[in-house]
């Protein structure tokens, strides 16, 4: 597990630790990635992910950088609504607004 302090973090290592994970998680799933995990990549459309997996990921994150109970609601949600689906951009953007 990796853990960081409250302390701002810059956004590509933010970016860079995200993409760390994301790669880890999907290590042993049969997907094709036609390139790189980058911030345009999507969570259900390009990863396959299902909604138990988006658990599992904000599960994953907050052991990651250390930090539980992120209102990760608002990224998940707009106007009441869950997002049909996520970038990684939106992710990593949302995370350094978490810690800056």
């Amino acid at each position: 597990m990796t853990t960081t302090s409250n302390a701002s973090i810059p956004p590509e290592a933010i970016l860079q630790r995200l993409k760390d994970v994301l790669e880890d998680f999907i290590e042993d799933w049969d997907i094709e990635l036609g390139e790189e995990i980058g911030r345009d990549t999507l969570l259900l459309a390009d990863l396959e992910f299902e909604s138990i997996d988006i658990i599992q990921l904000v599960v994953a994150i907050e052991e990651t950088f250390g930090k539980r109970k992120l209102p990760f609601e608002q990224v998940l949600m707009k106007d009441g609504r869950y997002v049909d689906d996520l970038s990684v951009g939106a992710i990593a953007d949302f995370l350094h607004g978490q810690f800056s």
